[in-house]
């Protein structure tokens, strides 16, 4: 029986980490068949492990204890606005390798962040996914961890 455990990463776990960012990338350009993301593994590296020390990012990561393998992870960061009532935590990226899905570890990865946001005093945590039908399994998932649609659509604008 597989056991995972959850943990805070530190930066030495970003050389990890940042394959399975770049696993998660490839995966959403691969559903939606366009290449939306430039993907530099190294800048990922040298970015996770900036963010991580700074706290920049809130990183937790999922570890198979039998092959000590990070098999997922969730980063989030911590905003400020007066519509969220003061602090509140955004999920960046949450990621689980598809032989894991289906087992609880994403499940474990937003309790882990929604403990982190409890201590740190947020009023909420967002997601964002995109509105298209190959996220419908992605946005069920979250309506099961207690996510509720708030409306709106996200946009960008390149600088």
């Amino acid at each position: 029986m597989q056991k995972t455990i959850i943990f805070r990463a530190i930066k030495d776990q970003s050389d990890a980490i940042a394959i399975l960012v770049g696993e998660l990338l490839q995966e959403i350009m691969d559903r939606i068949g366009i290449d939306v993301f430039h993907f530099d593994l190294e800048e990922t590296k040298e970015r996770l492990v900036d963010f991580i020390e700074s706290e920049k990012n809130f990183v937790f990561i999922a570890i198979d204890e039998l092959s000590n393998q990070i098999i997922g992870f969730v980063s989030s960061y911590e905003g400020y606005a007066l519509y969220a009532e003061g602090a509140f935590g955004t999920m960046a990226e949450l990621y689980v390798k598809p032989s894991y899905r289906s087992q609880g570890i994403g499940k474990m990865l937003i309790q882990a962040l929604k403990d982190y946001g409890d201590q740190r005093g947020w009023k909420r945590l967002e997601v964002t996914t995109p509105p298209l039908p190959q996220f419908d399994a992605t946005l069920s998932f979250y309506e099961r961890e207690g996510f509720e649609i708030s409306g709106g659509r996200k946009l960008k604008r390149v600088l």
